[in-house]
């Protein structure tokens, strides 16, 4: 019989003292790696800014100060946790504070959602709280996908409670079931996936470990699946939507991935430290020091079926299957169990999470820490933006791919959006897809939006001023030069590419504003 078929009675405790330490240094580790979100008003993150402006945009609908370029415009479809919950949380604070406190409700919900499925799995927590620690700003969460950051950490506490009452009365799971999947819809699609996918697999486990009958099977696979079914069917129904078109498989990026997961801003420290806890989580499992249960096994191999698999764009959706990687590092820890043999161990292994857990939080205040300075800057620099303008945003230069890039430099590539609340203007890479964001460009605009798209290469804007515009040039910038006001280009400042067309205004370390002399 294996430990975890045993009553949590006859598990061996580790000695007092040793649990002691554990618990106060996940404790001191907790609280630290929460200071980047409390000392930063603005947090560094890439798409962060972003859903900032947006926030605004919402908050002040329908008030005297609403953006007269954007709409409101609601509708059946998933993705708007913070949409929901940020202009609420804003009646009682500022919009920034707001967003803030949202997204520390994320991190709280990560953290707090590995303990509870931990806890409702073993009876202790052992691993779940060090995992939640190391990938509280791994690379999905650190570029600022904060609504399925939110709905992942709601998942965790919704697969808890279903495993609580997985042998309980079947009405009672039925309609827990059915308000997760109702929040876990509203709040990110691909976080209800995760949730289906795990409850779905820890069923098939049953089957097969304790021979339920397939008929019983059967039922609780339907009842489990029901509830989402009826919302897809009513999105269907309402013209909802998942996002836009577009599916792609970049396969030759799956193997770096997880070599690159750990950090979102220095590709040394991403690999060193996942090197790292790689090379310790398979000597362990060689030795039997850690040991999968039963459905742990299935989940395992079910979260590696889907890393392959899934696209990596998916419904517009960019970075799908990396998403998988800390959702499996999340729900896994619940059904293993590690054994060091003596204390000289545990406690090596403890300093060595640590480690990790301290190396990348270094990194995300090293980074984060000086971009109060620079999203302080930009936003001075709005004020010498006539209010109502159009903005476009360039830049001096291409970091290449994200799995090799200087990814310290993302963070203002959607600092201009702040320009939607501060000088009330039009940004036209603002987040405004149909069926991922409740706010569109009004229709005297909207030829002019590119909702994910990142800043225009100067090089290019360049070339079309000068009438030397290359092959396949977007629409929304074939007449920049009449169609928006201001420009900033980010990146070191540079010389004046266009001194006729363009004067300066202001700039920083990171940006360039121009004022554009539009031409007939």
């Amino acid at each position: 019989m294996s430990s975890f078929d045993k009553p949590i009675s006859t598990i061996p405790a580790r000695p007092g003292s040793e649990r002691s330490v554990a618990i106060a240094v996940l404790a001191v580790l907790a609280a630290v790696s929460f200071l980047p979100v409390l000392l930063t008003p603005i947090p560094a993150m890439v798409d962060y800014p972003n859903h900032l402006a947006r926030m605004y945009i919402l908050s002040q609908n329908g008030t005297p100060h609403a953006n007269p370029h954007y709409e409101v415009a609601w509708a059946f479809y998933p993705n708007l946790a913070m949409d929901l919950l940020v202009p609420q949380l804003a009646r009682l604070m500022s919009v920034e504070n707001a967003t803030r406190l949202f997204l520390l409700l994320s991190q709280l919900l990560i953290v707090g959602g590995a303990l509870l499925l931990e806890w409702t799995r073993k009876g202790r927590v052992q691993l779940a709280g060090f995992a939640a620690l190391a990938f509280l700003y791994c690379l999905p969460f650190s570029w600022g996908f904060v609504n399925f950051e939110f709905g992942l950490g709601l998942a965790l506490s919704g697969i808890a409670i279903y495993l609580l009452l997985a042998d309980g009365p079947w009405p009672l799971r039925f309609v827990a079931n059915l308000l997760f999947v109702a929040a876990l819809y509203a709040a990110h699609f691909f976080s209800l996936g995760i949730y289906g996918a795990t409850l779905g697999l820890y069923e098939l486990s049953r089957i097969r470990r304790q021979g339920i009958a397939y008929r019983v099977a059967a039922a609780r696979l339907g009842a489990l699946a029901l509830p989402a079914l009826v919302l897809f069917g009513i999105m269907q129904m309402t013209a909802g939507s998942i996002g836009s078109e577009g599916t792609s498989w970049f396969f030759g990026f799956k193997p770096i991935w997880p070599l690159r997961i750990l950090n979102g801003y220095n590709l040394t420290a991403a690999a060193a430290t996942g090197l790292a806890l790689m090379i310790a989580l398979l000597f362990a499992a060689r030795r039997g020091i850690l040991r999968l249960e039963p459905a742990g096994i299935w989940l395992a191999a079910g979260f590696a079926l889907l890393y392959l698999v899934i696209p990596s764009k998916l419904f517009g959706t960019a970075f799908v299957d990396l998403r998988v990687i800390p959702a499996a590092a999340l729900i896994l820890p619940a059904f293993c169990s590690l054994s060091l043999p003596s204390r000289a161990w545990r406690m090596a292994a403890l300093a060595a999470i640590s480690g990790i857990i301290l190396v990348n939080l270094a990194v995300v205040l090293a980074v984060w820490l000086p971009y109060r300075a620079d999203y302080a800057a930009i936003i001075a620099s709005f004020h010498k933006i006539e209010r109502g303008s159009r903005v476009l945003v360039g830049s001096t230069g291409d970091n290449g791919d994200p799995p090799f890039a200087d990814l310290t430099s993302y963070p203002m590539y959607y600092a201009p959006t702040l320009a939607v609340h501060y000088a009330n203007a039009f940004v036209p890479n603002l987040f405004t897809e149909a069926g991922k964001q409740p706010v569109r460009p009004r229709a005297d605009v909207r030829g002019l939006a590119i909702p994910y798209g990142g800043p225009v290469p100067s090089e290019l804007l360049a070339a079309i001023a000068t009438g030397q515009p290359p092959a396949g040039v977007p629409p929304f910038v074939r007449s920049w030069y009449r169609d928006f006001d201001y420009l900033y280009v980010l990146g070191p400042p540079a010389a004046n590419p266009l001194p006729d067309l363009l004067e300066v205004l202001d700039s920083s370390e990171r940006f360039v504003l121009y004022k554009i002399h539009r031409t007939p």
